[in-house]
């Protein structure tokens, strides 16, 4: 008995074997086309611009895929590029936004707070890890922006804190008000960390901050406080 696969090779029409790949390549493409004229039907041909028509199709397809490919290869490039230039950042100092740090005993801390608006009074007051205030400081008069300061380590009586984590409050006087404003402490950069969300930055005595934190690098080492947590008294 014939089978119907038999049956169609005896009338010349060849049979497509499954393919061993399941992609279809540039060969394979061409080798249907081929196939597709060699059957069709000569009352009903098909137009040469069909042909045409899947032929760039297939090019248009070909082409996205190694477009992809490059911009795949460029990402790494870049993500790698960029890994190199942040490793040249450990050592320096930034400036982030936080308010907690560990210090060694009488190590001095200096900073910033980021006022929105000019003030004629600004205060900071620094407290240790139990919440008691240790030190404050009268910054008076400041303009917008970035007010720097700096504490030496000394409570209010004038001897030396112990080590610890010491936490940053500042306010600023908004016409009656007084107004809670941000504040920035600055510390040495000792790794940078390339995670799946960006860049990151271990910052000594702060921890690991997003990058998105730092508001200036400087090409120095700030005074070393303690590794966050490793403080004692």
């Amino acid at each position: 008995m014939v089978s119907p696969v038999d049956a169609l090779s005896g009338l010349g029409l060849g049979v497509p074997t499954t393919a061993a790949k399941g992609d279809l390549g540039q060969e394979d493409f061409l080798q249907l086309m081929l196939t597709q004229l060699k059957n069709q039907d000569p009352f009903k041909p098909m137009e040469s611009g069909e042909f045409l028509g899947q032929l760039a199709q297939f090019g248009t397809v070909q082409g996205l895929a190694g477009l992809q490919t490059s911009f795949d290869s460029l990402s790494t490039s870049l993500v790698s590029n960029q890994a190199l230039q942040a490793s040249t950042l450990v050592g320096r100092s930034a400036l982030v936004e936080s308010s907690t740090i560990g210090v060694a005993a009488g190590q001095s801390v200096t900073g910033a707070i980021d006022l929105p608006s000019g003030s004629s009074a600004v205060s900071l007051s620094i407290r240790d890890a139990t919440g008691q205030p240790v030190r404050t400081i009268q910054l008076g008069l400041q303009s917008q922006g970035l007010a720097s300061f700096t504490w030496d380590g000394l409570a209010d009586d004038g001897t030396a804190v112990p080590a610890g984590r010491y936490t940053f409050d500042a306010t600023y006087l908004s016409g009656t008000d007084s107004v809670v404003a941000d504040t920035l402490l600055r510390a040495p950069i000792d790794s940078v960390l390339l995670g799946a969300d960006g860049f990151g930055v271990e910052l000594r005595g702060i921890g690991e901050l997003p990058f998105t934190a730092v508001r200036e690098i400087r090409n120095e080492v700030a005074s070393a406080p303690a590794a966050a947590g490793a403080a004692t008294e």
